[in-house]
């Protein structure tokens, strides 16, 4: 697969931040100006970015992220349907989904500051968080990253 013409490269990241208060996890959501509903950051990759760079790069304009994190790489992935993420056949007319690379990122604080892509953000528990979020692919991250964080098995990415 190549880039399409705006320099879009073929493939969505979603990024869950996470903290732990008082041995608690709780993972950040984000509501949606386009939709209402919640997701993990989530976006585009761009010309010459890695998952990871993009990824970095996504928690840092959606949700202000800008710096030194640690970021978790995820084996959890998706394909999305090209035309319900930039609405039309962007890459040509025989690529028909692209994939979906996820990761965490452990956050210190609880202020984000929000894009205008979402309308409000909140910190869930894993519970709240895997009812609240409308796609799959966030709960089966979601998932993943409580697992790892509990268990020890995180890898930075």
């Amino acid at each position: 697969m190549t880039e399409a013409a705006d320099g879009r490269a073929p493939f969505q990241v979603l990024v869950l931040p996470y903290r732990e208060v008082e041995g608690d996890l709780q993972f950040a959501l984000f509501r949606r100006s386009d939709g209402a509903y919640w997701q993990g950051v989530a976006g585009g990759g761009e010309a010459g970015e890695s998952p990871l760079l993009a990824a970095r790069r996504e928690a840092a304009e959606e949700a202000g992220l800008d710096g030194d994190f640690e970021f978790v790489e995820l084996d959890a992935r998706a394909t999305i349907p090209v035309v319900h993420v930039t609405g039309e056949f962007t890459w040509g007319p025989d690529v028909l989904v692209i994939p979906e690379f996820t990761f965490g990122v452990r956050v210190d604080t609880s202020e984000l500051t929000l894009s205008d892509e979402h309308t409000e953000y909140g910190w869930f528990d894993f519970d709240a968080a895997v009812k609240a979020v409308q796609w799959d692919s966030n709960r089966s991250a979601l998932w993943e990253l409580d697992h790892r964080l509990r268990h020890g098995k995180v890898r930075s990415a």
